[in-house]
């Protein structure tokens, strides 16, 4: 493991922040789909607009990219076939959103491990930009998740 810098340990506070620990800023993405059930996940404000679920498989999928671009890792080793948005639920059962809220979490840990692991050298502009950039995606989608809950219908 490379010795920690501050530019590694403030890109990994800055991922960590916007996906799964405490933020000033409100709901991060783990937060804002803590709760969530297949029912709501699946729910969709209108026809042709995507659902909770989609948005968190998507988040997953970034979160591969960023990781890929990073390593220079080969495209197409993402685990669903496809890219950027997935059409979900392909069944809409408790199993199938605790599998693709678990691709998301595994997706975060490789992202993290990977930036955990980058040489001092490597955080380039580019990489540094790509890196703040996925942390900011993960408080976007947190953001409109957060939205898409308070619009769907209460049961």
């Amino acid at each position: 493991m490379p010795t920690p810098t501050p530019a590694r340990e403030y890109f990994l506070s800055l991922l960590d922040e916007a996906f799964d620990k405490q933020a000033w800023h409100g709901p991060n993405l783990r937060g804002a789909l803590r709760g969530v059930s297949p029912r709501l996940a699946a729910w969709r404000p209108a026809a042709a607009r995507h659902n909770i679920w989609e948005l968190a498989v998507h988040a997953a999928y970034w979160k591969y990219t960023v990781r890929r671009r990073l390593t220079g890792e080969k495209k197409g080793s993402f685990a669903l076939e496809g890219s950027d948005f997935f059409l979900r639920p392909q069944e809409e059962t408790e199993e199938a959103w605790k599998a693709d809220l678990a691709l998301l979490a595994r997706e975060h840990r490789l992202l993290r491990e990977t930036v955990a692991k980058l040489p001092p050298l490597d955080f380039t502009a580019k990489a540094a930009r790509t890196i703040q950039g996925a942390a900011m995606h993960d408080v976007y989608h947190a953001g409109q998740i957060t939205l898409l809950k308070r619009m769907a219908p209460k049961d």
